[in-house]
């Protein structure tokens, strides 16, 4: 095993990561739950930038509803900002066969 290598590999990764951390910071992902009734916007650290309510959707006797909505727009949208996470990360790391890492 050639040590400069791996260590040079490990660099180029780290460069990567990196970029790839920072460009995932600048996307946004939307969701939506009741068939559009909610949507939500989350950018790359997580933080809700817009929630879109359809007005259909607010119902004063059934204000629970209206919650169940926004908590499934809002998980909707944090788990597709996940899975662009790892999918990115898994890009980076596909193909390298370092010892103790993987």
């Amino acid at each position: 095993m050639n040590m400069q290598k791996m260590l040079k590999d490990l660099q180029k990764m780290q460069s990567k990561m990196t970029k790839a951390q920072t460009e995932l910071q600048t996307q946004a992902f939307e969701a939506e739950a009741g068939g559009g009734m909610v949507k939500v916007v989350i950018n790359g650290q997580g933080v809700i930038t817009a929630i879109k309510i359809n007005p259909e959707a607010v119902d004063k006797e059934d204000v629970e509803a209206l919650e169940d909505l926004i908590m499934a727009a809002v998980n909707a949208a944090t788990k597709k900002k996940e899975d662009t996470s790892k999918a990115s990360m898994s890009e980076l790391t596909q193909g390298l066969n370092i010892p103790g890492l993987m």
